[in-house]
């Protein structure tokens, strides 16, 4: 079975980190690389070739909507899923209408405590929908 290739991308190494052990502990799943901003993301994309790009919509240097629009108009084979911690959901409107495919908002307590509870080995990241 081919593996899934994901590039995460968040400026919180914690965040990386936890969405890395939640995703390498599915079978059909692998992460290939990490992006600490969207530049880097960008770069990342081009040379890595993922089939998946989940990542933070703020960044620095070049943030999550640009950087989706960035990739999805150089990969168009990449699907982008963009988190996003602000209250206001247009945030993830705009990520979506930059070219990302799935678009999220989750509580920072959540994600926090996601992010932590998934670096000692377990949790689940709870989404809320705008």
């Amino acid at each position: 079975m081919k593996k899934i290739r994901i590039l995460l991308a968040d400026d919180h190494q914690l965040m990386r980190s936890g969405l890395r052990l939640l995703i390498e502990q599915q079978p059909d799943l692998t992460v290939v690389g990490e992006a600490a901003d969207g530049r880097e993301a960008v770069a990342l994309a081009k040379s890595l070739r993922p089939d998946v790009a989940v990542m933070d919509i703020s960044m620095p240097n070049l943030n999550g909507i640009e950087a989706a629009h960035q990739i999805t108009q150089s990969h168009a084979e990449t699907a982008v899923i963009v988190l996003s911690m602000h209250p206001d959901e247009s945030y993830v409107l705009r990520a979506l209408k930059a070219g990302a495919r799935c678009g999220r908002r989750i509580r920072s307590v959540d994600s926090a405590r996601a992010g932590n509870s998934a670096t000692r080995g377990g949790g689940k990241i709870e989404q809320r929908s705008g």
